[in-house]
């Protein structure tokens, strides 16, 4: 694994490398990193994995240019491949990963090869209902930003939280994972602008693409419903859909399930191993 680092109007974002062969850029959900999106991606296989983690997540700062959006991050994400010399890739992600990778697949034709969406959050729409919460974790914090602890308590006596309890509490406790982070203010604002956004394309537009896609969904997901991976799937000629074990259930499970059904999918994709590039 290596690491190098690029500036993007003041910020300092941070991308890690992985692995030998095609290429391809593998994005982490909302405040993960790069970890997370080495989690989700098979070992040996046989593919240079980048992941650039984006503006207030991971190690990358988060600059002065607000507001945060899923098409800022995939700005960021091809300004992240051409530093790495990569001229095609799939393109794939986690979550928000997903979103960024849709929007490239869509707007970015001439380098995206193959499509790899895990536990999507979105299809076109802005400000879904299953990103509320992440709305009003945001309203939390900015309503106590020095005080985490009140912070936090504020928003375990929402709606929304009690809902989560109730439906979904593996996506509960990933929010209130947010609110151990250092700086609550850049948070704020990172969750209450990518829960407003969207990828910023059309149905008409995901339908168009003509391309190599994988979907993976799971069940017991309020964030990342099944019946939004079975959505784009049926949207796209082309795509796949795997499910697999809910992540609330068993996460290590869940992992390998992902894993196994990336390995697949691009071992089946028309690569020529000596050129790493897709034909």
């Amino acid at each position: 694994m290596s690491e190098r680092w690029i500036r993007r109007d003041g910020a300092r974002l941070r991308i890690v490398e992985a692995g030998e062969g095609a290429a391809v850029l593998f994005q982490h959900g909302l405040g993960g990193d790069a970890a997370q999106a080495e989690g989700n991606f098979p070992d040996g296989a046989g593919w240079h994995r980048l992941t650039l983690e984006c503006r207030a997540q991971g190690q990358s700062e988060p600059g002065r240019t607000r507001p945060f959006s899923i098409a800022m991050f995939a700005d960021d994400a091809t300004a992240a491949t051409e530093a790495a010399g990569m001229r095609s890739f799939v393109a794939g992600g986690v979550s928000m990963g997903a979103a960024i990778a849709l929007r490239l697949a869509v707007t970015r034709p001439d380098l995206v090869s193959a499509l790899v969406l895990v536990r999507p959050a979105w299809v076109a729409e802005t400000a879904p209902g299953n990103m509320r919460a992440y709305g009003v974790a945001a309203d939390a914090m900015l309503r106590h930003p020095r005080h985490p602890a009140a912070a936090r308590e504020t928003f375990a006596a929402s709606t929304e939280a009690r809902r989560l309890a109730e439906v979904s509490p593996d996506n509960l406790a990933s929010l209130v994972g947010f609110f151990e982070r250092p700086d609550l203010a850049s948070t704020a604002d990172l969750l209450a602008d990518i829960a407003a956004d969207g990828p910023g394309v059309t149905r008409e537009a995901i339908a168009a693409l003509r391309l190599p896609v994988l979907v993976v969904g799971n069940s017991e997901d309020h964030v990342h419903p099944l019946a939004l991976a079975r959505e784009i799937a049926e949207l796209i000629p082309a795509a796949r859909l795997v499910e697999v074990p809910a992540k609330a259930a068993d996460k290590a499970a869940h992992q390998a399930a992902v894993r196994h059904a990336i390995s697949g999918f691009l071992a089946a994709l028309p690569v020529a191993p000596s050129e790493g590039i897709l034909r």
